[in-house]
């Protein structure tokens, strides 16, 4: 069983500043669960520039816009400014990277280890002669990334040399050269997983989510479901079938073109769901450290750009953690998205995130409704504020809540007994190609807007 870690010490966090009177104000370019919960909540659209209490920005806007603004004490926006250190493949290598060097140099060998959740890495083309030299001494299979890209878009497996030909040069222009060659794209080479854990044959990554309120000093929040993503294909690691997407790549962007794609399922199992199977088949006390493990990922992840990231009162950050566990139970870091999808493609996915995003807010508290002291929100648990926080005694069994219930407001039945809000069913139908019909998405809003009104009620 994995030992939990000291706290050191409640760090006080004060409530939302002063606004003023009248409903939240809220901007967004986006159309989906986010724009239903911010909606949901009472507050009111604006598409002013500045006269806005919370924005959820697309991260662009951020890059273009946020230098040149002045905000207001009382403004949360959705995005640090240099969120990439985390988000862009190469650059959260090369944090992490730095950061077991750092501990390296200062003594703390044993912390130093534990940076090994992330697989052996290189950008190219720029380090395309220090890969050569790994791929000769281990050959096998890796996997091409581009560095800035999405939903599987530009990701490639090969097993040779000569695939990878084009990045043989860097062909950036030099100044002196009669001529501009092509740029070679910015890709991450990776050695490939090649020996995941599957369930029913197929393999699967995890997606979690996480919330930072600030990075100095550094609290995060996670939240305790999310949900696992599997291949259509079952899996097997021959070279042969590399090129098929698959059997290789979860992501749902392109599991949802196959011919017989699941659409009431999404393809997805909800985090429970994922660890009670786990336990029937390893027992708790070896799933609940694989949890842990998951959870020290993230902390740990976070901690090595703590100090390079731009912090700001007015920002928070949602974070989307995929994680993959091969078949030792080892869990790996795949990738670290400042923009998870908050699309839905079932109607469990649906009140999912419509929950998760209310929570996201009731954490930022623009309103002023928290006390400032508290530990659990929602689904969303405190987990490091500037030290480890420690668990509730009620939960000391386990190591993390990562995988437990949430509590959405109990109510008595008529025989007395306590019974959980149920959760929105699967449409029988489906959504179409990976985002509902507008019947399922209005019967899962309607599901959704009771249990905000439970929620609600719980902060008065």
């Amino acid at each position: 069983m994995p030992k939990h870690l000291g706290s050191s010490g409640p760090v006080h966090r004060p409530k939302g500043e002063g606004r003023a009177s009248g409903p939240v104000k809220f901007r967004t370019s986006f159309s989906n669960t986010i724009y239903d919960v911010l909606c949901a909540k009472g507050w009111e659209e604006t598409d002013s520039e500045h006269d806005w209490d919370v924005h959820w920005a697309e991260r662009e806007w951020v890059f273009e816009v946020f230098d040149q603004m002045h905000l207001e004490p009382h403004q949360r926006l959705n995005h640090f400014r240099n969120a990439k250190e985390i988000c862009r493949k190469d650059l959260l290598i090369k944090n992490l990277k730095k950061r077991k060097r750092q501990l390296e140099k200062e003594g703390s060998y044993e912390e130093a280890t534990q940076y090994d959740f992330f697989p052996v890495t290189f950008n190219l083309p720029r380090e395309y002669a220090l890969f050569v030299e790994e791929f000769k001494r281990q050959g096998g299979l890796w996997i091409m990334k581009p560095i800035g890209s999405a939903q599987g878009k530009g990701i490639f497996l090969f097993s040779k040399l000569s695939e990878i030909s084009e990045w043989r040069t860097d062909y950036r222009y030099r100044p002196g050269n009669n001529k501009q060659e092509k740029e070679a794209d910015a890709y991450v080479v990776q050695r490939y997983i090649n020996n995941p854990y599957l369930v029913g044959g197929k393999k699967f990554d995890l997606r979690l989510y996480v919330v930072v309120t600030s990075f100095s000093p550094l609290n995060v929040w996670i939240y305790r479901t999310g949900f696992a993503r599997f291949t259509n294909t079952r899996y097997n690691d021959d070279v042969s079938d590399i090129t098929n997407s698959f059997m290789h790549l979860t992501n749902v962007a392109i599991q949802k073109t196959a011919d017989d794609y699941d659409k009431r399922t999404g393809g997805k199992w909800d985090l429970r769901r994922l660890k009670l199977h786990m336990i029937s088949q390893f027992g708790a006390e070896t799933t609940d450290a694989v949890f842990w493990e998951m959870q020290m990922i993230i902390i740990r992840s976070l901690l090595s750009v703590s100090s390079v990231m731009i912090n700001d009162k007015h920002c928070f950050e949602l974070y989307g953690y995929d994680i993959m566990i091969d078949d030792t139970l080892k869990p790996w870091l795949i990738e670290v998205n400042a923009s998870p999808s908050l699309s839905a493609s079932t109607q469990e996915d649906y009140v999912m995130k419509c929950e998760m995003l209310n929570d996201v807010l009731d954490i930022v508290d623009v309103e002023g409704k928290l006390k400032g002291d508290e530990e659990h929100v929602g689904g969303f648990d405190l987990v490091y504020e500037n030290g480890f926080v420690d668990m509730d005694p009620k939960h000391r069994g386990w190591s993390s809540y990562l995988g437990s219930g949430i509590d959405r407001g109990p109510k008595k039945n008529g025989k007395g007994r306590r019974q959980q809000q149920q959760q929105a069913q699967p449409p029988e139908n489906g959504g179409g190609g990976g985002e509902m019909g507008e019947k399922p998405r209005l019967a899962a809003l309607d599901q959704y807007s009771k249990f905000l009104q439970t929620a609600a009620k719980g902060l008065k």
